[in-house]
């Protein structure tokens, strides 16, 4: 069985998107096709309105995969707790094989923290919900002649500091040094937060079984050494208790060769920001990953020129393992 993930950047039709979906698809479509996954968790799918129906679709999503062997998989969205598809970044999984059950988790685990910002203007009388931007997507799977899997989709908030009210004077020109700093704290925050209710949430599956296969697939904005990563993954050396190493999971792509091992080139940086982490009993079924970064052009070169790009500047990442019938 093979995994992957891939973030879409923004997958949208005009006039939103100012690059035509049909120019995206010929640089995107070769690159889903190349992954050959069996489960694909994909990021930032973007919903659009049709005429005459008030509820979004994922109109764009559906013109990419025509023609490829995703357009007939089991879908699982992200549906914002009932409130329906988002106009940006849904998360959505797909299975050639049967999708058992989904949820969406999103504060169900972990509350909103409550802040009351120092930079703020007019100055805030008390403090507010910092509330996370996305939902994790969680789908339980059913290979044939195989043991269950459970693949959790996620998406974590970006290391870009969040809007302070009245510190901004453009989009990405901040009014004062200390407004920055209170915005990229509060976007620490959801982000830690939203891995926190990651771990909350697998502790709870390896609850109800310490030995399920599970695998966390998606954009963690995060690379191996960061809080968000050290969060979700729980290794022995942070708990101090080998009681708890069974609920430890495994960061694939370390076994990617560094020079081979990023997802983002961000002004020359190479960046390993999406990831494939496995339980320990998924592990042990692991047998390969690949990074299709071959491609991948500079994000920050691209937004300086104000190019919007046809392909996504971030690299598909797929695991093989051992699981269920050929």
């Amino acid at each position: 069985m093979r995994i992957a993930t891939f973030n879409l950047e923004s997958l949208d039709l005009p006039p939103k998107a100012r690059v035509p979906l049909e120019v995206r698809a010929e640089m995107i479509r070769p690159a889903l096709e190349r992954l050959q996954a069996d489960v694909l968790c994909l990021q930032e799918v973007n919903g659009q309105h049709t005429a005459g129906q008030r509820a979004r679709r994922l109109l764009a999503l559906d013109r990419l995969l025509v023609g490829t062997p995703y357009a007939n998989y089991a879908r699982a969205t992200t549906t914002g707790a009932g409130r329906g598809i988002a106009d940006v970044h849904n998360l959505v999984t797909l299975s050639r094989f049967p999708i058992r059950t989904h949820r969406e988790v999103r504060h169900d685990l972990v509350a909103p923290p409550s802040y009351r910002s120092k930079t703020a203007i007019p100055a805030e009388a008390e403090a507010r919900s910092v509330c996370f931007d996305r939902p994790i997507l969680v789908t339980h799977i059913e290979p044939p002649g195989g043991d269950p899997l459970t693949v959790i989709n996620v998406h974590l908030r970006a290391p870009l500091a969040a809007a302070v009210p009245g510190q901004k004077i453009e989009p990405f020109v901040w009014k004062t040094v200390g407004g920055w700093a209170e915005g990229y704290f509060l976007s620490a925050m959801r982000r830690a937060g939203q891995a926190v209710e990651l771990r909350f949430l697998l502790e709870e599956l390896f609850d109800n079984n310490g030995s399920a296969l599970i695998a966390v697939a998606g954009d963690f904005n995060a690379e191996d050494h960061e809080v968000p990563i050290t969060l979700a993954v729980g290794a022995e050396e942070n708990t101090g208790n080998p009681l708890l190493a069974k609920r430890s999971l495994v960061v694939l792509d370390r076994s990617v060769p560094l020079d081979r091992r990023w997802s983002v080139l961000h002004h020359g940086r190479r960046q390993m920001l999406d990831h494939i982490l496995a339980s320990q009993a998924l592990n042990g079924r692991f047998r390969s990953v690949e990074i299709h970064n071959e491609g991948l052009s500079d994000e920050l070169i691209g937004y300086a020129r104000h190019i919007s790009a046809s392909a996504s500047s971030h690299a598909a990442v797929v695991a093989e393992f051992a699981v269920g019938a050929a």
